[in-house]
């Protein structure tokens, strides 16, 4: 993801926050255990007086000298364990703690960028911060099927709301547990309300903690920056442009409330069939069904559309008016109670 002096300036100027922080942390722990173990600091001297005696040696010839440094190491490493074992202390408890253990807050790993600084550069190109936070409330531990009903039925497949609720999320499981594996899309649609954004940011959040680079956009956000790549072509419009096709996983939030128009339409078909190209995946969420879909956009996205993503479709009561129904006129009796007797409210 290429960046601007000043955004490398910027996210390594981080990195050297998160290293600093790391060592003054680590500086008053090892102080705090040598003050109530002092046997451990003796430990620790012998260790280096050990290292630079072995390297002397080393140096002049000694090819044994690296077998002997080992194994005297070694010992000492056991000697460390067993005191910080004996005061109730973890035996990771003197070693760095680092936000990236992969690339130990460095930004590379083997000369490479790391997964973190990737996230990184998005972050601060795309101002996305507080997609974490948002994050933080809509995830999988936080989402609840008591809002989808075992009696609510759709006539067309004879399945509940709380049936179809069940089948989405244990696909986007899937989706997450094979995201390294199997390339794969999906497309999530239905009335207002009823998740699909909520699930969007389910699986984002799983696959940041996992490493991989995350973006999100609304559809009225996407678009802008495609027509800025396309129409401004400044070096800043032109990186946003390509980070659009490079992120491990791109989500467009809403397809269907921009303004639609033939710009609209073909970008939409690059932006889809180059991560197909590109095996990078992407999640649409929208209320527009398929024959909608191919009606705004054309027959092409909807047969790129239907052919390399997985459809998802929720549908049920509007969990907004459900959340407000319930603090409002029935805020002592219980959400799946309220389902269960149909205690909804219409607003016209």
């Amino acid at each position: 993801m290429p960046l601007s002096n000043s955004q490398y300036d910027e996210i390594f100027r981080k990195y050297d926050e998160k290293q600093l922080a790391s060592q003054h942390q680590l500086e008053r722990r090892t102080k705090d255990v040598y003050a109530r173990i002092p046997a451990l600091k003796e430990i620790d001297d012998a260790i280096a007086t050990c290292s630079v005696e072995q390297a002397r040696r080393l140096l002049d010839g000694d090819e044994a000298a690296l077998a002997t440094l080992r194994e005297k190491l070694s010992d000492y490493r056991r000697q460390k364990e067993q005191l910080l074992q004996e005061h109730g202390i973890a035996s990771d408890y003197l070693k760095p703690v680092y936000h990236c253990p992969d690339c130990k807050d460095t930004g590379y790993v083997n000369g490479r960028r790391c997964h973190c600084f990737e996230q990184a550069a998005i972050n601060l190109v795309y101002t996305q911060s507080n997609l974490k936070e948002i994050l933080e409330r809509e995830n999988f531990s936080t989402f609840s099927f008591d809002y989808y009903s075992a009696d609510d039925i759709n006539p067309a497949t004879g399945r509940s709301s709380l049936e179809t609720a069940r089948d989405a999320v244990a696909k986007c499981h899937d989706f997450i547990d094979h995201f390294d594996s199997t390339f794969s899309n999906l497309y999530l649609y239905g009335d207002t309300g009823i998740g699909k954004t909520f699930l969007s940011n389910c699986i984002a959040k799983e696959l940041l903690d996992r490493g991989h680079s995350v973006i999100y956009f609304t559809a009225f956000q996407l678009f802008d920056i495609l027509s800025k790549g396309v129409f401004k072509r400044d070096e800043e419009a032109l990186l946003s442009h390509r980070n659009i096709f490079d992120c491990d996983l791109l989500i467009i939030d809403d397809l269907g409330t921009e303004l639609s128009n033939s710009f609209t339409t073909s970008q939409l078909f690059l932006c889809i069939n180059e991560r197909i190209l590109r095996q990078k995946s992407t999640i649409i969420s929208t209320n527009l069904g398929m024959n909608q879909l191919a009606d705004i956009y054309s027959e092409r996205v909807l047969s790129r559309i239907s052919s390399n993503y997985t459809l998802l479709k929720l549908f049920g009561a509007d969990i907004r008016i459900l959340k407000r129904h319930r603090q409002h006129f029935y805020p002592c009796i219980s959400l799946e109670q309220s389902i269960e007797n149909k205690t909804y409210v219409t607003i016209l």
